[in-house]
């Protein structure tokens, strides 16, 4: 085989199988917990769980229609070792307790107020949710709507389990 030909298939190997097809890796956050004195630390779930975050507002229409279905989603995920995170934007401590109250969350939740966090994840308005792997990889990066059947749709495949060579 030629030589450039060779080259030119190697380069083609490498170009495919590079790292460049992989999702990007989530930047890691703490956040202090609404009415807690704990701190949620993002790299805890790395090699252990899927964490879903996502970044909603009391005032936000979209945010408080969908609240149910994403409380729903958590109580459905937590038992298959899926975490749910919400952070409240540019909101006060208490509209953010009163929107989690209202809508019967039960998932930890904090305060971003000054968008902190979310700017590191790309956020460009409310709702905006976040798939992160066990391998610390940002799966999905949705922005608006994401109710519970687009929560399942994708946190189903990630739970599925390997299938094991016979």
């Amino acid at each position: 085989m030629p030589r450039a030909l060779v080259v030119l298939l190697a380069l083609a190997l490498a170009w495919t199988s590079s790292p460049a097809w992989s999702h990007p890796t989530a930047p890691a956050f703490t956040l202090r917990l609404l009415d807690s004195k704990k701190t949620l630390d993002s790299r805890a779930y790395l090699g252990k769980s899927v964490l879903v975050v996502r970044f909603q507002a009391s005032w936000c229409r979209l945010c408080v229609r969908e609240a149910p279905g994403f409380e729903r989603a958590y109580q459905k995920y937590k038992p298959r070792g899926v975490e749910f995170v919400g952070i409240q934007v540019q909101d006060t401590a208490g509209d953010a307790r009163k929107f989690l109250k209202a809508h019967g969350a039960t998932y930890p939740a904090g305060l971003d107020p000054s968008l902190t966090i979310a700017n590191r994840f790309g956020f460009k308005g409310t709702p905006y949710t976040v798939v992160i792997s066990q391998k610390g990889e940002m799966v999905a990066r949705i922005h608006g709507s994401a109710d519970e059947a687009r929560i399942a749709k994708l946190l189903d495949p990630l739970l599925r389990p390997s299938k094991q060579p016979h």
